[in-house]
């Protein structure tokens, strides 16, 4: 029988009604498969563990904060096999580390270094559905966990270490969409799209899927489907890129509200500016995205960049600081601005997209600020009160819409 991962998320096992319906599908999918759970804690379970930690001190021992919010996944683990059990159908529930999954010491942030999957292997060929805590392992004895969305890492290792057929990552969306619906009614599900367009979903604002282990997947070549909880549907496929894929021109329109544009006027056109300004912010750690830089007839330039919102008082405090250094007139910031983006393998084997992009955005007088592309991957930043009518333009303008 073929080997399938299935993972749950904190909404889907937020209730026991919820995991009892998950145990009777799980179980009716074991007639035909070997089949492996990994599950995230119920609901609002780990928000309730930061919490008491955060009442607790403000500062906690990172070991002891991994080894408070990775119970939450116990909880859960054991009354979905419990409720298969129930059913008359023989399970095993373990823990990250009693799965062999071996992290660095990153704790909150662990990456999954090893998954040895001898007894889980053992398991299936003894017919026992597995079931796994999701987003957590173990390094030198202490438990780990792998940061927000870990569960979905998890689910997509353990599937490449048992060579599944696929990981179906279950949410309370029924597939990825070709943007989000809430910004645009006439979006639609994409029944498949290759890795790299979901990386690049992942990283412009869709939450669908953790950019990690869209990542990771594409690494271990491990097919992932998103679907939903508990409506039927096959949801969307995610896999490497085939001949088929080619034909779709735009995959989707992705967008990300967390921007801000920081301009610095009147610095020095020599070489070296750019380090200067950069330098001290990235020393900040602060991540800077989009660049342009314009040169004057004076000799003089203007740097404009943008970085994340949170970090937007941060990277002004910097520069302020950093005045004499990097020997500027003024700056001039915004934090009124979102990016969209075009994102679609296609655009590797058809020329005119951009402008095709331009035109349509002009037409509904819609002001580009600045502009960056990929292979697969246009991105423009726009003012935040044109997000709406960019992405309904753009969704119709490449024929998007649900047929």
């Amino acid at each position: 029988m073929k080997v399938i991962v299935k993972k749950y998320g904190g909404t889907s096992v937020s209730s026991v009604t919820k995991i009892k319906n998950i145990a009777k599908k799980v179980v009716e999918d074991a007639t035909r498969n070997s089949i492996v759970v990994v599950l995230s804690a119920m609901g609002k379970t780990t928000d309730q563990l930061v919490s008491l930690a955060n009442r607790c001190t403000k500062n906690p021992d990172m070991r002891d904060y991994d080894l408070l919010v990775s119970s939450g996944e116990q909880v859960s683990i054991s009354l979905l096999s419990m409720s298969i059990k129930d059913l008359g159908r023989d399970s095993v529930a373990y823990t990250g580390w009693q799965a062999g999954i071996r992290t660095n010491n990153s704790h909150s942030s662990a990456r999954i270094i090893d998954i040895n999957a001898k007894k889980i292997k053992k398991d299936l060929k003894e017919n026992k559905i597995v079931i796994v805590a999701g987003f957590q392992g173990i390094n030198n004895g202490s438990i780990t966990t792998l940061g927000r969305g870990g569960s979905d890492t998890s689910a997509v290792a353990i599937a490449a270490a048992l060579k599944a057929a696929e990981c179906q990552i279950f949410t309370d969306v029924d597939g990825v969409y070709t943007t989000d619906p809430r910004v645009c009614s006439k979006a639609k599900k994409v029944d498949q799209m290759t890795y790299e367009e979901m990386l690049e979903m992942s990283g412009l604002g869709s939450k669908v899927l953790q950019l990690r282990s869209v990542e990771f997947a594409s690494k271990y070549n491990v097919p992932v489907r998103v679907m939903h909880a508990h409506n039927s549907g096959s949801g969307t496929l995610i896999k490497k890129e085939e001949k088929s894929v080619e034909d779709a021109l735009i995959t989707g329109i992705a967008f990300t509200k967390d921007e801000s544009e920081i301009m610095i006027r009147g610095v020095k056109d020599s070489p070296g500016i750019a380090a200067s300004i950069l330098g001290p912010i990235g020393d900040a750690d602060i991540e800077v995205d989009m660049i342009v830089q314009n040169v004057g007839s004076d000799g003089l330039a203007d740097f404009t960049f943008t970085v994340s919102r949170k970090d937007f008082n941060k990277a002004i405090q910097v520069i302020e600081k950093n005045k004499k250094k990097m020997n500027f007139s003024d700056v001039s910031a915004t934090k009124n601005i979102v990016k969209v983006s075009l994102i679609g393998v296609g655009m590797r084997s058809h020329a005119g997209i951009a402008g095709q992009m331009f035109s349509c955005l002009a037409r509904k007088k819609i002001n580009i600020r600045m502009i960056s592309t990929s292979e697969i991957k246009i991105s423009v930043v726009i003012d935040q009160k044109n997000l709406e009518n960019a992405v309904k333009a753009l969704h119709n303008e490449f024929k998007l819409e649900r047929k």
